[in-house]
């Protein structure tokens, strides 16, 4: 099978082949995973998606450092392709998705049935490659932790950005009154499409000024939940929007710049800091995350949410893929797509 490799640390948007300084190596016949237990399932991968995580992770910046070589990847759908003598809740040919901590940037995956989830009806197979971890991400900060509803002014930060986008639609399923956050014109105009209540353009307008003057239009007293993937001066500007009683979520540092909350400032006015890394919540409340995608696959077939897809790459062109998530150019998720026939080698 084919599978991305990555081999050193370094830079993922360099080309997979032909230059010495790519971090990552295309695999065209790497070992088949096979199945390792008897609740064991292999699926065929259908699409992958990419997340910051799996930027930060090829260039050894991210808080997990998995041993060398590794293959990349961890939300992914596909078809089960073979299961383990024990497995009853699965048969070959079903649609399913899951995460993983390594490895689905590959032409096959092997997850225990408990970590699976069987694909609705009607739901596009590709775009929920793009689903788990960026929805459940939300989900777990959104409705779990901070307990978002309904009244409520949520803000988000990079919201056109695969989770940003994902805390806007789950916001508006919760009922609350939504600011999204975005640079450029083209996002800003998605957005409103989502039905956001107010939308800030960073490349044009004062962020502050655009927001105080929405929240004495609307008499409101402030933003109660801020979700925050991006970190730096935008972290320090929200926090003069933020009403007494508020939460924030620290999603992650897309700027690159790790943002400071005052303690003390923290503490007249009450806020709550949630520090949410969610892919820690495996090991210490999987329940959370079994129950979180559940009630996201159901909101998908619902109606309720709809996964955007901003660009799709092959698996040799995973360097483009990487460029564009890098580089800021999507407008919700990059998946990387196997659409060709797959060989067993």
């Amino acid at each position: 099978m084919e599978a991305l490799v990555c081999r050193k640390l370094g830079d993922p948007t360099v080309p997979a082949e032909g230059s010495d300084e790519s971090a990552l190596t295309l695999s065209r016949a790497h070992p088949i995973p096979q199945l390792n237990s008897p609740t064991a399932v292999r699926v065929r991968v259908k699409a992958t998606s990419l997340n910051f995580a799996n930027y930060l992770q090829i260039q050894g910046k991210y808080q997990e450092k998995p041993p060398l070589p590794f293959i990349p990847g961890s939300d992914y759908s596909g078809t089960v392709d073979a299961v383990g003598e024990a497995v009853s809740t699965f048969k070959i040919g079903d649609p399913v998705c899951s995460f993983a901590t390594l490895g689905s940037f590959a032409q096959f995956i092997v997850a225990d049935q408990s970590e699976l989830f069987l694909v609705p009806k009607g739901c596009d197979l590709v775009a929920v490659g793009a689903f788990p971890v960026a929805y459940s991400t939300s989900h777990v900060a959104l409705v779990h932790r901070a307990q978002l509803h309904a009244g409520q002014v949520l803000m988000v930060l990079g919201a056109a950005g695969g989770v940003g986008v994902s805390a806007v639609q789950i916001g508006k399923v919760r009922g609350a009154t939504v600011i999204a956050v975005a640079r450029g014109s083209e996002k800003v105009q998605f957005l409103k499409s989502l039905g956001v209540d107010h939308v800030v353009d960073i490349s044009k307008e004062d962020m502050s000024q655009s927001v105080k003057g929405f929240l004495k239009a609307r008499k409101l007293r402030g933003v109660d939940v801020l979700y925050d993937p991006v970190g730096g001066k935008l972290t320090k500007e929200s926090l003069k929007l933020l009403s007494w009683g508020a939460q924030i979520l620290i999603i992650g540092f897309a700027s690159g710049d790790v943002p400071v909350v005052p303690a003390n400032i923290a503490l007249v006015k009450n806020w709550t800091v949630h520090g949410l890394y969610w892919g820690s919540h495996r090991i210490h409340q999987p329940r959370v995350l079994e129950d979180s995608v559940k009630e996201l696959l159901s909101w998908l077939a619902d109606g309720l949410l709809s996964v955007k897809i901003s660009h799709t790459y092959s698996l040799h062109q995973a360097n483009l893929a990487f460029g564009a998530l890098k580089n800021r150019e999507a407008i919700g998720k990059v998946l990387i797509v196997f659409d060709e026939p797959i060989s067993k080698l």
